[in-house]
């Protein structure tokens, strides 16, 4: 049986919602500590950092990690996937829906071969599983 790995991060709240202001530290690998607020997550992105935004880094790095483990299981070679995942959030709602779009550069596979396998893809990564309740999840792929 594989050796279980724990992952954290954590995050520090200042205030209230509307208002407050935070930051979430990257505690296992040490690669940083980011600012996030409300007005970012729910009235106009880009000043900071959201839970969403987050999901959105996990999402396509683990669906990346599956595709990429599956084409190379069934013998393809594989160059370069290229993922980005949407995370939209509604205030009041919730995450209504993540967008997955993949782009891939694999050696000797068919395009048919290629929609399967990324479609098989977003169901088998973890992550997808771990957000299953999500609405809505919609994948975008092409071979570049």
């Amino acid at each position: 049986m594989p050796t279980p790995i724990n992952n954290s991060a954590s995050a520090v709240w200042k205030g209230d919602l509307a208002t407050g202001s935070g930051e979430v530290h990257l505690d296992t690998s040490g690669s940083g500590t980011f600012p996030t607020g409300w007005k970012s997550r729910a009235v106009e992105s880009g000043s900071s950092t959201t839970p969403e935004e987050l999901i959105a880094a996990a999402h396509s790095t683990c669906y990346s990690m599956a595709f990429s483990h599956a084409l190379s299981g069934a013998g393809y070679t594989v160059n370069q996937l290229d993922t980005k995942a949407v995370v939209t959030f509604v205030a009041g709602s919730g995450i209504t829906k993540i967008a997955l779009d993949v782009t891939g550069d694999v050696e000797g596979i068919s395009e048919e071969d290629f929609l399967r396998m990324a479609d098989d893809a977003k169901t088998g990564c973890p992550v997808s599983q771990a957000l299953a309740a999500v609405p809505e999840i919609t994948l975008e792929a092409r071979l570049a």
